[in-house]
């Protein structure tokens, strides 16, 4: 009835600012780019080899955890990953197999990790999108570097920002709802915790017990239980994947639930939202969602 679309569409190349904002953006519609990124060099240059050679030595921050489920609901806590500070080939090595761990890697640090941990790539992408950020009017807030193992998973959420998520290489697996769907799909309060390594090499889970609980979603939209919320039978997930050389714009709000392909690589662009109309519709029905739950 809102007009979301079944499936998401393409465009065959890039728009106009104008073309954009007016299509995408203001009616708060995901899409997927092709020939948006072709003229980037990290599309050929990004090879295992080449990233071994720029970054090699340089210790990086590396997401660890026993599932790869990072920043996920488990055991009753939200669980946040180990931040391990390790050497940039020794990921690689675990990435390519050539080293074994039960664990699961993930470079996936969202603080603009691109630009300031892996700045000897930023000549092989661009610092910003110009379309995007003429039809928005501002530059984007971070541009994130994310590289790691097909068992990591990011737990459906969604975030307050216009994402342009770029592919290099590989595949990204998004599962989407729009905001619409918060009705059918629950929160939950959690004491938030951390997983730290033992010294016999496994894992516990630390609460943070100074911090805040924190609300997140306990559902897992691959395999949902729908005993426990039978509500998220009427939502109305939207499945895609993107490929190396294209780019999906994913709206403001949009709940999402991401996997990959082994060693896939991606650049993403962080735009911060306009805090307008649509932000007080999603806060009404947030709102609206939770007084029903407590009737």
């Amino acid at each position: 009835e809102l007009g979301w679309p079944e499936s998401i569409s393409y465009l065959d190349r890039p728009p106009s600012p104008l073309e954009f904002y007016r299509e995408w953006v203001s009616p708060n519609r995901p899409c997927i780019i092709r020939n948006a990124i072709s003229h980037w060099p990290a599309l050929k240059k990004w090879t295992s080899a080449y990233l071994r050679e720029v970054i090699g030595p340089k210790v990086v921050s590396v997401a660890v955890t026993p599932n790869g489920y990072a920043d996920a609901v488990f055991q009753d806590r939200f669980v946040m990953p180990e931040e391990r500070q390790m050497p940039f080939m020794d990921f690689l090595d675990i990435v390519e197999k050539k080293v074994t761990s039960p664990n699961v890697f993930y470079v996936q640090k969202q603080c603009s990790n691109l630009t300031e941990e892996f700045p000897e790539l930023v000549c092989d992408v661009q610092p910003d999108i110009p379309w995007m950020s003429e039809a928005l009017g501002k530059k984007p807030d971070a541009v994130n570097f994310w590289l790691g193992e097909s068992a990591a998973v990011t737990s459906l959420h969604k975030d307050h920002y216009e994402n342009l998520y770029c592919v290099i290489s590989g595949e990204k697996y998004f599962l989407l709802h729009p905001p619409s769907d918060r009705p059918f799909i629950p929160y939950e309060l959690y004491q938030p915790a951390t997983y730290q390594v033992s010294e016999d090499g496994s894992f516990e889970i630390v609460d943070e017990k100074t911090a805040d609980k924190v609300p997140w979603i306990p559902l897992d939209p691959l395999n949902p239980n729908l005993e426990l919320y039978p509500e998220y039978a009427q939502a109305k997930p939207l499945q895609c994947t993107v490929k190396a050389g294209e780019m999906l714009y994913l709206p403001s709000l949009w709940f999402h639930h991401v996997q990959q392909s082994h060693g896939c690589v991606a650049v993403n662009y962080w735009y911060d939202m306009e805090y307008d109309l649509k932000y007080s519709y999603y806060q009404l029905l947030d709102s609206l969602t939770k007084a029903m739950k407590i009737l």
